[in-house]
């Protein structure tokens, strides 16, 4: 994954206050720590920054005041509302370091036929250079049989990765089915006992 360019500012000031003038004036508060460096408040372009996060654990190269910056982002925080994102929380990071990173985990392909998979692990935990990080893992289930497993170690991960999410974790789980569609009748027959219910009181009552 290569990293997203973008110009940052450093800030002073801090507070609810000056974030909804910042956020008002498109740009985004954000912080970024680590290596046992003091924390860098900056804030960052607001559109060129939405699209870049949309990559989970996206890497940010930073032009400060032309000093170049690394960083990997950790958190994202968003109005629940609006959705907007209201601070950013970045993490330095060197060429070559390695990190530690959750990253989703994507199905590829249909089961058999007459078969349903169940996503158990959505997200699995590596360790990858901080400069090459996967930004999904891609599980086939093409053809995938009834009572049919995928565990975390069974999971093909790119070249220098190391999976830290326990091996024996279920990622994928198939089964048959007529399991759901059993379910979907019992449902249904629950369903039309509930609607004749009233009309059975209704006749009874009449008689």
């Amino acid at each position: 994954m290569s990293e997203q360019k973008l110009a940052a500012e450093l800030r002073t000031e801090f507070g609810k206050g000056y974030a909804r003038r910042a956020r008002a004036n498109h740009q985004i508060p954000a912080v970024i720590y680590g290596h046992g460096a003091e924390p860098i408040h900056v804030t960052l372009p607001a559109k060129a920054t939405t699209l870049a996060v949309r990559t989970p654990n996206a890497l940010l190269s930073l032009d400060i005041n032309g000093e170049g910056h690394l960083a990997l982002v950790k958190d994202v925080q968003r109005d629940p509302v609006k959705q907007i994102i209201e601070h950013i929380d970045l993490l330095t990071v060197r060429q070559g370091e390695k990190v530690t990173v959750d990253v989703p985990v994507h199905l590829a392909g249909e089961t058999a036929p007459g078969t349903v998979h169940n996503l158990e692990l959505t997200v699995v935990s590596l360790e990858a250079e901080a400069t090459h990080l996967p930004t999904a893992i891609e599980v086939s289930i093409e053809g995938r049989a009834a009572g049919e497993h995928v565990h975390a170690s069974d999971l093909v991960l790119p070249k220098g990765t190391v999976l830290l999410t326990d091996a024996e974790a279920l990622v994928v789980n198939i089964s048959e089915a007529i399991e759901i569609a059993e379910e979907a009748e019992a449902e249904a027959a629950a369903e039309g006992a509930a609607a004749e219910a009233p009309e059975a009181a209704e006749e009874a009552a009449a008689e």
